[in-house]
């Protein structure tokens, strides 16, 4: 019996390498999906997928994990995403689903249904830490999968740009959180905004920082959202027991960021 010849991955590819693998072994279409806003306690879970064409015109200059980006050219790269790419897909999830359902559910099927939007039919998908079951094309769960393979960093930025911009818009609805600059992470000012406002309609009553603040802590994850209650004021404060960030589904609380996901990722300081 012959074995099939081996897949080479060649590191002068860089971050097109794992593609162009891909292609070599007659895959032409090759997908990513990534998310954005796992870690965020406010706002929408966001994923996109992309497509990008084979050889020079699907090598854009400056691509790379979303998070190891500046906002700037994080916008820079999304327009050339846009461009360029042979087909792209954004699902929002709000953050109401993120509660009903949990979090890591909500994350495979945005990503599922991102890649299922596509105009493009994929012949393999690559994706970002979690292998997406349901497609009818074969994938493979990429660590780091932002920073090693271009279609998966081409959809990270689709889905943190987009984020991104909602998040900025929920400014102006929800103001005193300071959502436009956090983006709906776990920050200092954002605590001290929950400590004195109390949470809003956008945040994740799931999570346990929010709970905490709402005075919810003591009910089951899913039962925690309000039901019936008026959004035209943030709920008033409860009982703020402090410091953690959770995550809906029985993933390990996390000690809080100081800053938030960019500035962190981008050596910065607030």
């Amino acid at each position: 019996m012959l074995t099939p010849p081996r897949t080479v991955v060649r590191r002068e590819a860089g971050l097109y390498a794992l593609e162009r693998a891909l292609q070599r072994r007659g895959f032409r279409y090759v997908a990513g999906a990534d998310e954005a806003g796992r870690g965020a306690c406010a706002g929408p879970l966001v994923a996109a997928a992309a497509v990008l064409p084979e050889g020079r015109r699907g090598e854009i200059e400056g691509l790379a994990d979303s998070k190891l980006l500046t906002p700037a050219s994080r916008e820079r790269v999304y327009d050339e995403v846009v461009a360029r790419a042979l087909a792209y897909a954004v699902v929002v999830i709000p953050a109401e689903e993120v509660d009903a359902r949990g979090l890591h559910v909500c994350n495979l099927a945005a990503m599922r249904r991102a890649l299922a939007s596509l105009t493009v039919r994929p012949e393999y998908v690559l994706t970002d830490g979690f292998g997406v079951d349901g497609l009818d094309v074969p994938g493979l769960a990429v660590w780091k999968g932002d920073r090693v393979a271009a279609c998966v960093a081409a959809a990270s930025v689709l889905a943190k740009v987009t984020r991104d911009r909602i998040m900025v818009d929920l400014e102006a609805t929800y103001p005193g959180y300071g959502f436009a600059e956090h983006k709906g992470y776990i920050t200092a000012d954002h605590t001290a905004a929950l400590r004195e406002r109390g949470p809003c309609r956008e945040h994740r009553f799931s999570y346990v920082n929010v709970a905490a603040v709402s005075g919810l802590d003591g009910r089951p994850p899913r039962s925690r959202r309000p039901l019936g209650a008026s959004w035209d004021e943030p709920m008033e404060r409860s009982g703020f027991a402090g410091g953690t960030v959770g995550v809906a589904l029985g993933e390990q609380p996390q000690p809080p960021a100081s800053v938030g996901e960019d500035v962190v990722m981008e050596g910065g300081v607030r």
